[in-house]
């Protein structure tokens, strides 16, 4: 059976009163954030409540391995608890992946939100068939309910499937895909790669983002995925916003690059997407059915069914 095949599991949608763990399973972070985030989630009628590690600091961890996979653990075990909120990502979560996927979570899936490092965990419940959300964290929600990508996640949480729609881009390849939606930062996904959390998956439309990555790091990367003929099994792609990288003396651009990565395929590609380190950052279910459409010089979608 492939990964196309596999009915995912949604979360139970959020209702009025329902506990929220916001917890670090990565980098430090100012507590202020947190507590900010925690008056917006409020608002919508939960009750949200933070880690007992989760505003410590180790190095550059909020905590030990044991004291994240503490507040972790308790949270996705906690039958009250019916979300997880990633405070915010760094690095560090996969350091808690093996234990975490001791845990049987299949009977009683909670949502788990967060992007960047939090890919990891994304790739632990895509190994266990349940849908996730790559969103905004506890910096961006503490913006409130008003901001577009914050309501757009909230909507999930309460059970709506979104669609996203946004501008073509000159490096586009058109055309029409249907799949689980896999991925996350690039980095952290390589990293995964012939594990039992790797997500990149034939049938699959990966969708890829990262910060600070030189182009050939990327490039690098990307060959891997070409010379396993991982790349040719995937249904789609979807370029997400590549951040905090300089040009270097063959590509100016980082689309440039992956456009010529991607040229012997014929599957449909979305580059410039609107999610990644940037504060327009879309939520997407990640290992959710999803449909991608790439037009030319129009709008592109993304449909979550």
């Amino acid at each position: 059976m492939s990964v196309a095949d596999i009915t995912p599991v949604f979360p139970a949608p959020l209702v009025t009163g329902d506990r929220i763990a916001i917890v670090s399973p990565a980098g430090s972070i100012e507590s202020k954030h947190v507590h900010a985030a925690v008056k917006v989630l409020e608002q919508q009628g939960w009750n949200p409540y933070i880690g007992d590690y989760a505003l410590g600091k180790s190095g550059s961890y909020s905590g030990t391995g044991t004291e994240r996979f503490h507040d972790l653990s308790h949270a996705l075990t906690d039958p009250s608890v019916r979300a997880i909120i990633c405070s915010r990502g760094g690095y560090g979560a996969v350091h808690l992946l093996d234990r975490l996927d001791r845990i049987p979570v299949q009977h009683d899936p909670k949502w788990i939100v967060g992007f960047s490092d939090i890919s990891a965990l994304h790739a632990l419940m895509a190994r266990k068939g349940i849908v996730s959300v790559h969103a905004p964290m506890t910096k961006d929600i503490a913006r409130g309910a008003d901001d577009p990508d914050n309501a757009a996640l909230f909507s999930i949480l309460k059970g709506e499937k979104p669609t996203h729609k946004f501008p073509s881009s000159k490096f586009d390849r058109p055309g029409l895909a249907t799949g689980p939606l896999l991925g996350g930062n690039l980095a952290v996904i390589a990293d995964l790669i012939g594990t039992p959390f790797d997500v990149v998956k034939p049938g699959s439309i990966l969708f890829i983002e990262d910060i600070e990555e030189p182009i050939y790091k990327t490039e690098r990367i990307l060959y891997q995925l070409r010379l396993s003929g991982k790349m040719a099994s995937l249904a789609g792609l979807m370029v997400g916003q590549f951040t905090g990288y300089r040009p270097n003396a063959n590509y100016t651009l980082m689309e440039e690059m992956i456009a010529d990565m991607v040229s012997p395929y014929d599957f449909p590609v979305a580059m410039n997407v609107p999610f990644g380190h940037v504060e327009h950052n879309i939520p997407l279910v990640s290992g959710a059915k999803t449909t991608l459409r790439v037009t030319v010089g129009d709008t592109n979608s993304i449909v979550t069914w």
